[in-house]
């Protein structure tokens, strides 16, 4: 089923109607998709391989501080086995001879453009396949590397009127110096190899802010599966890169929750929204995992959906068509707003399956700075649910809405006494 949401159709309720007309939400549609995907061109690991005992990175680089000369060093990720699963030789990755590829491999994983239709057959409005750029099929990195532009070009074929495909990279820096962490930038024209010799993030932000589009569309990028002090501890932020990795993963891996690093990052003044990158390696993860990314946008269209990322219109969501939207003195979530002390919230949460009582919203939460909760309503349990607090405050930064629900939503291990989405923020441009 479609998860596209327009506020003016004539389904609403002439409350509803009413409500949004009001409202700067009343442009904007609600659409579900993915923002984090690996295709058959992350070769070096994934469903495409029978699994082993064999884990762990082995890397073959220059001699640390020697003029001349190479070795073979346990990498970034240690092998507990004796053998390693991937190896990295000057900066290529590669799988590992250990490695055992499936005989009916491609039934498993497949490239990108086999993504994206079954992507589209599964319903979701956008998706995006972020393959890692030290993959040895990318070398050498850059806008005319041949596995790159056809993953471009896929994506171009594959997008239609209801349906956006998006080619782009993950840039995994896990060797260091500056920090370590993995990213995904969407729609750039080019790509680094994270782990090329000089490429550290300090490095990489200064390359992202003058990195080129792919086409239609600003670049976008979100922080991978961060932990809580990751990224040098967020460090060397400047206002141009803030304006471009405006995302960050709560969800990861369909129910892996990373909301601590969230808010240490909006702490450490990274103005990122929430999303879900469920980090499949194979085809399974498309229909398997039911956690997404929303984004609020004016309509299907590759330029407004990455637009609506740029302006932090997002939210993520374990439940897979969870419907989420709020305002605050009539400015649209993922907005900046002229330090106001007074703060009227608009909230409206809703669930069209109707007829699953574990779909009714339960609790949501209105936080800011720190994780500190300021308000919480309990409503009767509803599949519709609107709420309009005000909120006085002239100190804090940001402020975000959390959304529970009877079942705790519809990824494994369902929990209802946690949050099954995090929406974006509002800053108060303190």
């Amino acid at each position: 089923m479609k998860r596209t949401v327009l506020f003016l159709v004539a389904l609403c309720s002439a409350s509803l109607l009413s409500w949004g007309q009001a409202d700067s939400l009343a442009q904007y549609h609600i659409y579900a998709g993915s923002t984090h995907a690996h295709t058959a061109n992350t070769w070096s690991h994934g469903e495409q391989f029978s699994k082993n005992d064999c884990a762990g990175i082995a890397v073959y680089a220059p001699i640390p501080g020697a003029s001349a000369g190479f070795q073979w060093s346990d990498g970034y990720v240690k092998s507990k086995n004796g053998c390693a699963g991937i190896f990295v030789i000057n900066g290529f990755q590669y799988p590992s001879p250990s490695a055992i590829v499936k005989p009916d491999w491609e039934t498993f994983q497949g490239p990108p453009s086999k993504h994206f239709e079954m992507a589209k057959e599964a319903g979701y409005d956008f998706y995006i396949t972020t393959d890692h750029s030290q993959e040895a099929e990318f070398q050498p990195a850059g806008p005319e590397n041949p596995a790159w532009l056809a993953a471009k070009r896929q994506a171009a074929q594959a997008s239609t009127a209801k349906f956006v495909a998006i080619a782009g990279y993950e840039h995994s820096e896990n060797d260091g110096p500056g920090g370590t962490g993995h990213l995904n930038v969407m729609n750039s024209s080019g790509m680094l190899n994270a782990l090329a010799p000089g490429i550290d993030l300090p490095y990489f932000y200064k390359w992202l802010v003058m990195a080129a589009p792919n086409g239609e569309g600003p670049v976008v990028a979100s922080f991978n599966h961060p932990g809580k002090d990751q990224y040098n501890n967020w460090a060397d932020r400047d206002q141009k890169v803030t304006d471009i990795i405006t995302m960050l993963e709560v969800i990861n891996s369909n129910n892996k929750i990373h909301y601590d690093a969230f808010v240490n990052a909006l702490a450490h003044g990274w103005k990122v929204s929430p999303v879900c990158g469920n980090d499949n390696h194979g085809l399974s993860g498309i229909t398997r995992h039911t956690s997404r990314t929303f984004v609020l946008a004016k309509s299907a269209s590759k330029r407004d959906i990455l637009e609506a990322m740029k302006e932090r219109r997002t939210y993520a969501s374990l439940d897979g068509n969870l419907q989420c939207r709020y305002s605050v003195n009539g400015v649209v979530m993922g907005s900046t707003l002229d330090r106001p002390t007074v703060l009227q919230f608009k909230i409206l949460v809703s669930d069209p399956d109707t007829a699953n009582p574990k779909d009714k919203i339960t609790k949501i939460d209105i936080v800011k700075d720190g994780g500190v909760v300021v308000e919480t309503y309990t409503p009767t349990p509803g599949h519709s649910v609107e709420w309009s607090p005000t909120v006085n405050d002239s100190t804090s930064k940001a402020f975000w809405v959390r959304v529970w629900n009877a079942g705790g939503g519809d990824a494994p291990d369902a929990d209802p006494a946690k949050p099954v989405a995090w929406l974006a923020p509002v800053w108060t441009g303190r």
